[in-house]
């Protein structure tokens, strides 16, 4: 059997493997299995997800496969990432599942587990849960069946919402509020179409909505956190003082400063670290993040006495990375900022809200709060590919070596397939932009002749 899980979880196109309703329940009757041996109680999995036309049809076949599993399902209907994550540990379950494919469009889904404490699974737990899969495949899915009067029972969760909202808000401090502030936010039509513009509305703001409107069809359609472009336009005709873009799960952020200007993670990074520094609150020597990032983050945080520590791409293992060495800020150029203050994942509304706190506390702009570091000349292409990994081949290879023999160490480069589509990602950087350019198209027409 392929492998199912990736660098987030499961992910694909609906009903293509393996990214369908049988491969949905037998995941859950797997997971229910492995989790449910070592508990004495009747275990409970919430189950949430965006607002795909698909979450109709990989939600029931979840539901059929914990509760034949032997687990109560708690249904929470549309709801964030991160409020799955932070329900499942506030209210004592035993698992939390999301289906979402975050930011890629609506023909694909994905289902991401969590653990009783709100951290996606490890890779070992992942493995046995493949194997499990695997085995019922050979022998049949008795072993990992309850006995017809331990089935496991359904109900939605009413106020799942609200709860979320007080945990969200309760990253904001007491004595701030967002009165007078104009704050424009773009939901993706995703999971926090209805929860984000609520939370910043209670905080005191005047709200301007954007993609709120989900058809099941549109979302990340031309909005969101990946296309920016409408909310910027926004920001200009409203006059706001701030956009706010999630993407369709809503667990990472990209704002946009009252000039319509994009702001990426790593400026959004930069401003909260060195603002957790000088406010007695960063736990650790400095900031975790991925290869990604620019090297003028890097730069910036070492004038500042501290340091950064870069993992492979994922916010997983930026939380692992985060873990082991006991620091409390990571996150991801993408947008993916982790708290662990506030949240066991990434949160999109949890980071707004500590870049509005500084905006607030300090009388200062958008602009001017998140222009921390001038970043160095970076340029990151996709190439789309079917079949075998092009970077395997050999032409690929030998190109890639004597565009870095050329680079030298004036640069850097970053090239991986993607853990979540069927793209070559080529990223480089250096002070030098003509050089940097001339790295990546290079790197990119390999691939493009390799994959042809």
């Amino acid at each position: 059997m392929a492998k199912l899980f990736g660098t987030d979880g499961i992910r694909g196109t609906v009903n293509a493997h393996p990214m369908t309703s049988r491969i949905a329940m037998d995941v859950a009757v797997a997971a229910g299995h492995i989790f449910r041996e070592n508990l004495s109680h009747r275990p409970t999995v919430l189950i949430a997800k965006d607002t795909r036309l698909s979450g109709y049809q990989i939600e029931p076949a979840m539901v059929s496969g914990f509760t034949s599993a032997g687990w109560d399902v708690l249904l929470l209907g549309p709801m964030p990432t991160p409020a799955v994550a932070a329900l499942t540990r506030s209210m004592r379950a035993d698992m939390g599942v999301m289906l979402s494919a975050s930011h890629n469009p609506y023909q694909d889904n994905g289902i991401k587990l969590f653990g009783p404490q709100g951290f996606k699974l490890s890779d070992e737990v992942e493995s046995q849960i493949e194997a499990t899969v695997e085995r019922m495949a050979q022998e049949g899915p008795e072993f990992a069946l309850a006995d017809p009067d331990k089935l496991g029972r359904v109900r939605r969760l009413d106020g799942a919402a609200g709860r979320y909202m007080e945990l969200v808000k309760a990253s904001f401090p007491d004595d701030l509020r967002l009165d007078g502030m104009k704050v424009a936010v773009d939901c993706a039509n995703g999971a926090a179409y209805r929860i984000a513009p609520r939370i910043l509305y209670e905080l005191g703001a005047d709200v301007i909505e954007f993609g709120v409107e989900p058809n099941g069809l549109n979302i990340n359609d031309q909005c969101g956190a990946t296309a920016p472009k409408g909310l910027r336009l926004k920001v200009l005709e409203t006059g706001a003082d701030i956009g706010l873009a999630l993407d369709g799960d809503a667990d990472r952020l990209i704002v946009v400063d009252e000039q319509g200007r994009v702001i990426d993670g790593d400026q959004i990074m930069a401003l909260m670290t060195l603002n957790m520094k000088e406010t007695g609150r960063l736990q650790g020597e400095g900031l975790v993040t991925t290869v990604m990032s620019n090297l003028g983050l890097e730069r910036f945080l070492e004038a500042e006495g501290m340091k950064i520590e870069r993992t492979k791409v994922g916010d997983r293992f930026v939380l692992e990375r985060m873990k082991a060495l006991g620091w409390n800020v990571g996150g991801e150029q993408s947008g993916h900022m982790i708290l662990s203050d506030y949240a066991t994942t990434g949160d999109g509304m949890v980071a707004a809200l500590q870049v509005l706190s500084v905006m607030v506390r300090q009388d200062r702009t958008a602009s001017d709060v998140l222009n921390m570091f001038s970043p160095v000349p970076q340029v990151l292409k996709n190439v789309r590919f079917s079949g075998a990994n092009p970077l395997e081949t050999q032409p690929v290879q030998d190109v890639i070596k004597a565009v870095e023999a050329d680079f030298g160490k004036s640069g850097r480069l970053v090239i991986r397939k993607s853990g979540t589509e069927p793209l070559i990602r080529v990223m480089a950087e250096g002070d030098d932009a003509k050089a940097v350019e001339k790295a990546v198209d290079q790197i990119c027409d390999a691939v493009r002749k390799s994959a042809a």
